[in-house]
């Protein structure tokens, strides 16, 4: 059966992460986080796929996943759920575009987007 996490304890988990991460990669998950309510203000945060090996991924719904937060040693991860059937003139998706759903974006060009004015 699968196990609602409060939205309370999902946003928690997530300050957790970006301070416990406590460098670069905190801040662009940070920044991330707070630019994808301005583009859908009725945004759930979730935290998903929680198990002994791992405390979970950070998940941003709304009437099902929108995008994912995943953070590694050399890289900020976000993972759009539908984001292979958007236009992408930016070239903002930028990894595992093999498949034919999700679309990621590595922080590198993510962060680069951040950036503009």
């Amino acid at each position: 059966m699968k196990e609602t996490v409060p939205v309370e304890s999902a946003s928690a988990f997530i300050d957790e992460k970006i301070k416990q991460l406590g460098d670069w990669r905190g801040k662009t998950l940070a920044k991330v986080r707070e630019i994808i309510p301005q583009a859908d203000p009725e945004i759930v945060e979730e935290r998903k796929w929680a198990k002994p090996t791992s405390p979970g991924t950070p998940v941003f719904s709304h009437g099902g996943i929108v995008c994912t937060g995943e953070t590694y040693k050399n890289a900020v991860k976000m993972t759009f759920a539908k984001g292979a059937v958007l236009k992408d003139p930016s070239g903002l998706f930028n990894s595992s575009l093999d498949g034919n759903v999700s679309a990621p974006s590595t922080s590198t060009k993510a962060t680069r987007l951040m950036r503009r004015p």
